[in-house]
């Protein structure tokens, strides 16, 4: 298991985090379709894991600036 941290951070702070990893969370996605149009489904895989994992932090993220 991983190890947890404590983090203090504004709500911008966290609002920008957000913000960045949907951008990122939007590469993975675009990563995938094309993987796929390859027929590469391992980095279908790969790409696919990576912007769930963001999803999930996304939404622990969220509830702390609304």
């Amino acid at each position: 298991m991983s190890k947890t941290i404590d983090l203090k951070l504004t709500e911008e702070e966290v609002e920008m985090l957000i913000d960045a990893l949907e951008v990122d969370q939007e590469g993975y996605i675009e990563a995938a379709k094309e993987a796929r149009g390859n027929n590469n489904r391992e980095d279908v895989a790969t790409f696919t894991e990576a912007g769930e994992r963001i999803a999930a932090l996304m939404a622990k993220l969220r509830p702390l600036v609304e």
